[in-house]
């Protein structure tokens, strides 16, 4: 049996990998043109493709390596050498990525069986069975609900029935800012081997133009299986007892504070999100019964709660609400995006700092990615389309399956299918949890007038522009309190901002 793998499908003990004789993999280098990719992420993903390649020939396995400019190309060249092969693909999450596939195969006179995507801890047939239980699919769908259903199905931080600790979310006890004298742990360093070297300078070279640094010195990712391994335990060890309390805090200079950054190995299927969460909540256990150092239940919970919760329930929402999320914009927002979101050039620490994290690493933590990048681009009014392209295009851990829940659904409210109400905020909420504004020009008390921070005249011309959508949605009663004791003078002034702030916007002077 020939198993095709594709570069987001590298889990070694993938269930179709347990009965192959002979795996295929494709690296299609003219499908990274699609967009002008992260050059980590390009070097990331092919680099790991080779990696894996290595492994399972030294594990036993016969695999062809195919580099070609396209999928097709590639299946011509493999189905020349194999005629009429059956393959067996994981169905890629992505939407209608698996019947595209499947039919390229077929045109070459090939057989393609989908079967279910090993990469995930949770199945669609799960989904469904929880949806039809829980009201039916079709409704605005919420991630709490599922989650706790997960932890109960698989057990995970379960206590006879019941949540450790008595509580199924600490959400509350991790929203601290780390005191002044604080400092991140390091992070897990790998150094380049020849593969990812060779892979890096293809990259430069054939992708000159794309966005994003090319130093590979700002390289941390694993691209192995043993790396990523390896980061795991790093992260159990060194940075998950503070990741709680500090997992929404931005702190000027500094990028990774004590996020697990496995993201992209999980999302490459270097790691299972099974062995990612058993290992922290062994850890926390191990120091329960003493044997270990004692691990808060706020960050093991908090962290499993990204994992089985968050990530799962994307996956599936994704699907549920395709093709239609990804043309979503109930709030008709067209607002190009603003040019600092390219150039990271702007006077507003909050946002200077989040661009530059993903244009030097790849990456911005879950707090940067929906409450300065994605709420700063809601309240300009920037089009969630072209947000979910540059978040696509500029994550090392982004996939269309990935972005487009999280990106279009969450942080653009261009559908409701998430969530009830805007993750919109004005610039108290980013002083609340980090010290960017501290060193801002801009002041984050004011609204109007010179020096007032952009995220508030933004914001309340965004609750103004969208009133016929959003008063009387769930949880907004109190901010059009506020909308309506505003008098026309005040009216007139935030408007006038919130215009010059989009013509700023545009000119790349923000």
């Amino acid at each position: 049996m020939t198993v095709w793998l594709l570069g987001d499908q590298l889990y070694p003990d993938a269930a179709p990998l347990q009965s192959a004789d002979h795996v295929l993999l494709i690296e299609a280098h003219g499908f990274a043109e699609r967009m002008p990719y992260h050059p980590q992420k390009l070097t990331l993903v092919f680099s790991a493709m080779r990696h894996v390649r290595d492994d399972l020939r030294d594990a036993g396995y016969d695999v062809t390596y195919i580099e070609a400019e396209s999928f097709g190309d590639g299946l011509d060249a493999y189905f020349e050498a194999n005629p009429g092969d059956s393959l067996v693909l994981q169905r890629p999450p992505s939407h209608g990525a698996g019947e595209r596939l499947k039919r390229l195969v077929e045109e070459r006179g090939g057989d393609c069986t989908l079967v279910e995507n090993d990469c995930f801890l949770t199945t669609p047939a799960e989904w469904d069975d929880w949806t039809d239980a829980d009201g039916g699919s079709g409704a605005t769908y919420r991630q709490e609900h599922w989650y706790r259903h997960v932890r109960r199905e698989t057990g995970i931080l379960m206590d006879d029935g019941n949540p450790v600790g008595g509580e199924w979310n600490y959400d509350d006890e991790n929203r601290e800012t780390p005191p002044d004298d604080w400092s991140p742990p390091p992070i897990p360093e790998f150094e380049a081997d020849e593969t990812t070297r060779e892979v890096h300078e293809f990259v430069t070279d054939r992708y000159d133009d794309h966005w994003g640094s090319a130093d590979l010195a700002e390289f941390v990712w694993p691209v192995t299986r043993e790396e990523a391994l390896q980061a795991l335990e790093q992260f159990v060890a060194v940075r998950l007892p503070e990741f709680g309390p500090y997992q929404d805090a931005m702190v000027e200079g500094e990028w990774a504070l004590d996020h697990s950054l496995l993201s992209p190995a999980i999302n490459l299927g270097l790691l299972h999100p099974r062995e990612v969460v058993d290992a922290v909540v062994e850890a926390y256990h191990d120091g329960v019964d003493g044997d270990g150092p004692e691990i808060p239940l706020n960050s093991v919970e908090g962290f499993v709660r990204q994992v089985i919760g968050w990530r799962e329930f994307m996956r599936h929402v994704y699907r549920e609400a395709m093709p239609e999320m990804a043309e979503a914009n109930q709030l008709d927002q067209t607002e190009p995006l603003p040019e600092a979101y390219w150039t990271g050039e702007t006077d507003m620490t909050c946002l200077s700092e989040s661009v530059g994290h993903v244009r030097d690493h790849g990456y911005a933590h879950h707090i940067e990615r929906l409450m300065v990048l994605s709420n700063f681009a809601l309240v300009y009014g920037a089009d969630p389309q072209e947000l979910n392209r540059w978040f696509h295009l500029g994550f090392v851990d982004a996939f269309h399956w990935v972005t487009t829940p999280n990106v279009v659904g969450m942080g653009s409210f261009a559908t409701d299918v998430l969530s009830s109400k805007p993750y919109a905020s004005s610039g108290n909420y980013v002083n609340k949890m980090s010290d960017y504004c501290s060193s801002c020009p801009y002041y984050h008390t004011k609204t109007t007038g010179e020096g007032a921070c952009p995220f508030n005249a933004l914001y309340w011309d965004f609750l103004k522009r969208n009133e016929e959508v959003l008063r009387g949605t769930g949880r907004m009663g109190l901010m059009y309190s506020h909308v309506d004791g505003k008098d026309d003078e005040e009216w007139d002034a935030i408007r006038e901002r919130a215009d010059d702030l989009r013509e700023m916007g545009a000119n790349g002077t923000l």
